[in-house]
């Protein structure tokens, strides 16, 4: 269900979800961009990435799909691995990932300490779903996603593969079919690191 369908039933819950999404892809792209920045390639800073102005990294066709699918996209930060080396672009690749799961981390920090009501309650909770929600989705190692970066970063040979696979035609809409269909799964691993979240912090 999108995001639209709670503008008349909750109009709060809205405004929350809306700019925990905003907050947490544009922080996750931010970590791709100054990681890469930092490790010297200058392409993000050349394209204006390397800033949490949330309009630098928010994709118009990835927002409406927030909105009306409940499922969306932020824009790629452009890199040159030639600038990175293998282990650059791994790390580049992991810092997305890497930076929603610290978002998490901290949410549920202060679950336990602050003083609770209903709206912070709401608000640090779908703060901490949204980015472990990024930070797990993220890691499948399967084409167009950090994971399979990664993962082409650990082997060479099979990253090559999956780069040959993202040219193909069609490629975006097979990987949404892919994910479709394993979404119980990845359901299930999602409410497994929420809940190792939520024990680590106590």
């Amino acid at each position: 269900m999108g995001l639209l369908s709670l503008l008349t039933s909750n109009p709060t819950a809205f405004v929350i979800i809306a700019l925990a999404l905003v907050l947490s892809l544009t922080v996750h792209e931010f970590a791709h961009a100054y990681v890469a920045d930092r490790l010297g390639d200058p392409t993000p800073r050349r394209f204006g990435r390397v800033t949490l102005n949330p309009g630098k990294h928010l994709d118009p066709l990835g927002t409406l799909l927030l909105l009306v699918a409940g499922f969306g996209f932020a824009k790629p930060v452009p890199i040159n691995p030639a600038n990175l080396g293998r282990w650059g672009t791994l790390w580049v690749s992991a810092a997305g990932p890497i930076s929603n799961l610290l978002i998490a981390f901290v949410s549920a920090i202060l679950l336990r300490v602050l003083p609770q009501n209903d709206l912070t309650f709401q608000v640090l909770l779908t703060v901490l779903g949204i980015n472990v929600v990024l930070a797990v989705f993220n890691l499948i190692p399967i084409p167009l996603l950090d994971g399979s970066r990664i993962l082409g970063a650990l082997v060479p040979s099979l990253g090559r593969s999956l780069a040959q696979f993202e040219a193909m035609p069609f490629s975006f809409v097979l990987v949404m079919a892919f994910i479709f269909i394993a979404r119980e799964p990845i359901n299930g691993i999602i409410r497994t690191v929420q809940g190792w979240v939520l024990g680590v912090v106590g």
